[in-house]
């Protein structure tokens, strides 16, 4: 489904009103973990809308004689719903995750860009590998009494799917998007590769250069890892046929 067709959905989903809908993005590593992750795993596969973000899901597709031909970011779908619901002049936000300082950012950048969409509210969570439940009890009272369309959450993943898996029925929202790092992207705390790369399927390679640390794990092992179940898949498949 190309990017405009799943924004459609979205717009469509966000209008009528359908409480509970959310997407996530899915890449080689994300699916990699989510094996040995039972909960990241449900959450993934409960999710409403999975947007391939990632080159290799890519590959992958071509290889198993898939639909999907071109990657999908959370980006894409940040600015494309965005584009849409600010003709209507009516729909709120609320942006939760990232810093108190950045979350100022959001706010100042989204009002310049996209004026006539209301920003509901901000929360920053602290930060722990895990939220407590007094944590997610106030979470949710903040969004809820907000009353956002649309709920943005910025964490890493797999803790913001496993948080909105986890909570979404408890939240009066239309659409919530987990989009981690879009939120450090949009307002250039994180610098985004040249389009050179992007355009490429290469767009981790400057951020593995800046972050190796970080991000050496995802394109070293788990990546490679999940490409090679891929061809395997394939030529058992071929076998059988």
């Amino acid at each position: 489904m190309p990017a405009q067709a799943c924004v459609s959905k979205i717009v469509d989903w966000v209008k009528t009103g359908q409480k509970g809908k959310y997407f996530i993005c899915a890449n080689p590593h994300s699916l990699e973990v989510a094996r040995k992750d039972s909960c990241f795993g449900l959450a993934i596969r409960s999710a409403d809308l999975i947007v391939p973000d990632g080159v290799g899901i890519v590959i992958a597709s071509k290889i198993l004689g898939g639909s999907i031909r071109e990657r999908i970011t959370g980006m894409d779908i940040f600015l494309g719903l965005s584009e849409v619901l600010n003709r209507e002049k009516k729909y709120r936000y609320f942006f939760l995750g990232s810093t108190e300082q950045n979350l100022v950012k959001i706010r100042e950048k989204l009002n310049a860009d996209f004026p006539n969409i209301t920003i509901a509210g901000l929360y920053s969570p602290p930060f722990k590998p895990e939220f407590s439940e007094d944590d997610n009890d106030q979470m949710i009272s903040v969004i809820n009494h907000a009353e956002p369309d649309v709920l943005w959450v910025g964490m890493t993943a797999p803790k913001q799917e496993k948080w909105i898996y986890q909570n979404k029925d408890k939240l009066n929202v239309t659409f919530i998007g987990a989009i981690g790092a879009v939120f450090d992207f949009y307002t250039g705390n994180v610098k985004r590769s040249h389009p050179f790369f992007l355009k490429r399927g290469l767009e981790w390679l400057p951020r593995l250069i800046r972050q190796p640390r970080r991000l050496w794990r995802r394109n070293f092992i788990s990546s490679p890892r999940f490409l090679l179940r891929v061809i395997t898949a394939r030529i058992i498949g071929n076998r059988k046929t």
